[in-house]
């Protein structure tokens, strides 16, 4: 584990401490720092532990975004590789890879 960090979400000091680097710890920190400032913008009147718990859906919600748009990408890879591969004449195309669970050897 490495040392403790010292970061600021909403308005608040904490000391983290992480296994990543401090750099990254700083980071997560100030990106969920500003999700909670969207939140306590859009709504002010909402309460503190509310404002928190939306902006963690918030973020949830952003890393969800973003494995749906990496799966999106991987398939998109996968059909062009086999589109690639058949277009290479069979003599030249060297042993098939298998790409993953349920995929044909």
């Amino acid at each position: 584990m490495s040392d403790a960090v010292k970061v600021t979400i909403g308005g608040q000091e904490l000391l983290v401490s992480s296994e990543h680097p401090p750099e990254y710890t700083r980071r997560v920190a100030a990106h969920y720092d500003q999700a909670l400032h969207s939140i306590r913008s859009a709504l002010p009147t909402v309460d503190a532990h509310r404002a928190a718990i939306l902006a963690g859906l918030a973020v949830t919600d952003e890393l969800f975004q973003a494995q749906v748009q990496d799966q999106n990408a991987a398939a998109r890879i996968a059909a062009v590789t086999e589109e690639l591969a058949r277009m290479i004449p069979p003599a030249k195309r060297g042993p098939r890879r298998r790409a993953g669970p349920g995929s044909d050897p």
